[in-house]
């Protein structure tokens, strides 16, 4: 039976730099999503939220709901707790990704578990490929899912034009990326009904 249901997808806008190109791809991918109609689609970009270096002693795993987080990150908390799925839209800063999204991950933990993450990233030659390498590392620790196929945007300063990707097969790579990701947001949502996850 064909799968119909909605899922909740989070985009979320990583970088917090002046100039930042981030909210431009964040807006073209929630643009994909919806066309693609499988998931109700959210974005949350990080410059927006309050987001403190400085963390708790208390791991937000074992705290659990009453991790002390400031009062401004209730909408990102929320945001996070209620979806099925994410795209973390980042770039590439000295081969890694930024602070601010590293900041918003380490405050939360639960919010994460048990859900797929795909990734697209933009940046010079490289496209952002080492940052989304870091973060398959910190989203395994996360007990998230990361899904095979993303979006890596090399040159993205030459390679987009109007809001918009150059490159005429970007928008069916984006739905293979999407595809996946409902295929696990759907699996794993299932799952987690069914269920708790043993984390």
């Amino acid at each position: 039976m064909e799968n119909t249901q909605k899922h909740k997808l989070v985009v979320v806008v990583g970088s917090v730099r002046e100039g930042r190109f981030g909210p431009v791809v964040a807006s073209w991918v929630a643009e994909q999503a919806r066309v693609h109609g499988g998931f109700e689609v959210e974005t949350v970009d990080l410059a927006d939220v309050d987001l403190p270096l400085a963390l708790p002693a208390e791991s937000p795993r074992s705290a659990g709901a009453s991790y002390p987080r400031p009062a401004g990150m209730a909408p990102l908390t929320a945001a996070l707790e209620s979806a099925d799925a994410f795209v973390v839209v980042t770039p590439e800063y000295n081969h890694s990704y930024p602070a601010s999204l590293k900041a918003a991950v380490d405050w939360h933990f639960t919010q994460w578990t048990a859900k797929p993450v795909a990734f697209v990233s933009y940046g010079g030659v490289a496209g952002g490929r080492h940052a989304v390498q870091h973060l398959e590392n910190v989203f395994a620790e996360l007990h998230a899912v990361t899904v095979r196929d993303g979006l890596v945007f090399p040159s993205y300063f030459t390679a987009w034009r109007d809001g918009r990707p150059l490159d005429p097969e970007t928008p069916g790579h984006a739905r293979t990326m999407l595809d996946q990701l409902r295929w696990w947001a759907h699996a794993l949502r299932s799952a987690r009904d069914a269920v708790p996850y043993p984390a």
